[in-house]
């Protein structure tokens, strides 16, 4: 990983977290909690996904990437953390209202890993480690 490019994703996680929380907050009193999480959730997935494609890896954004955006960051936000969270409350025993807000950022810190290696190696890989496509993939012989 560059230095640049881990900056850069840093950067964004930084804004997107603070949109994240900024929608949360406004809209949690008239949404309710649910509706408002999926509402800054989505946000600042879509902020993500641009501003990660475009400024963090410098590639263009197409529907293949956006699937697969949706489906790491996905799995990573409603399926590892929650089980980050569960597995430490475990470990740490009963006393859970104390350690919950430790648990979620524990959580947040291994979701940023994976999203990272999930973005440089699956959504937006180097150029070089892309299979070829289109009319590239065919050997010269059979474009003839």
């Amino acid at each position: 990983m560059s230095g640049r490019t881990a900056t850069r994703f840093a950067t964004v996680g930084v804004v997107n977290t603070a949109l994240d929380l900024t929608l949360f907050w406004l809209l949690h009193r008239s949404l309710g909690v649910v509706a408002a999480n999926v509402v800054s959730t989505s946000a600042g997935m879509a902020l993500s996904f641009v501003a990660n494609g475009r400024f963090t890896f410098g590639d263009r954004l197409s529907w293949r990437a956006g699937a697969l955006f949706v489906a790491t960051t996905g799995s990573t936000m409603w399926v590892l953390q929650p089980l980050v969270i569960e597995l430490l409350l475990s470990l740490w025993g009963d006393d859970r209202s104390a350690l919950v807000l430790v648990a979620k950022v524990s959580a947040i810190g291994v979701s940023v890993v994976a999203n990272y290696a999930a973005y440089r190696f699956v959504v937006w890989p180097p150029r070089s480690a892309r299979p070829p496509s289109g009319r590239d993939a065919a050997p010269s012989a059979a474009r003839r």
